[in-house]
């Protein structure tokens, strides 16, 4: 794997990741909000190779992980399961029998993901800061 693609890989984590952080904000921030569907990021992998592939590759002198790595925003979907029904006739939102549906977001599990997104987004910088110091120490080695 070379350098510039440690690089590429840890900037695609930043950005799906800010994503996820993002819509989770978003859901709770719309917990309240009658007829609010939660949202759902949807992320794939670029490349699903095990590690024992990968290694095999490295060790017959193949460049290993040459544009393998990392991961995308394939967009988001909303959580298909139902609010609660309230009965609140004269609401805005009430249909003709007088019912409002509640989001459907839980905030348990929207802080639930946003401290995986978030520990996600610091193993990207990780990803970033260790590509970075190789850099520099290759760069010392050719002085």
């Amino acid at each position: 794997m070379g350098l510039m693609n440690a690089f590429n890989i840890g900037c695609q984590g930043l950005m799906v990741h800010s994503k996820r952080v993002e819509l989770a904000a978003k859901n709770i921030a719309n917990m309240d909000t009658p007829n609010y569907t939660r949202k759902i990021p949807i992320i794939s992998s670029n490349e699903n190779q095990s590690f024992a592939t990968v290694l095999s590759s490295m060790g017959a002198g193949a460049l290993a992980g040459s544009g393998l790595g990392g991961v995308n925003f394939d967009g988001v979907i909303e959580d298909p399961t139902p609010g609660a029904k309230i009965y609140k006739p004269g609401h805005p939102d009430a249909d003709e029998f007088g019912y409002i549906r509640t989001s459907n977001t839980n905030a348990m599990i929207d802080y639930a993901d946003a401290t995986m997104a978030q520990r996600a987004y610091e193993a990207s910088l990780g990803v970033m800061s260790i590509a970075k110091s190789m850099a520099t120490s290759a760069l010392e080695i050719g002085r």
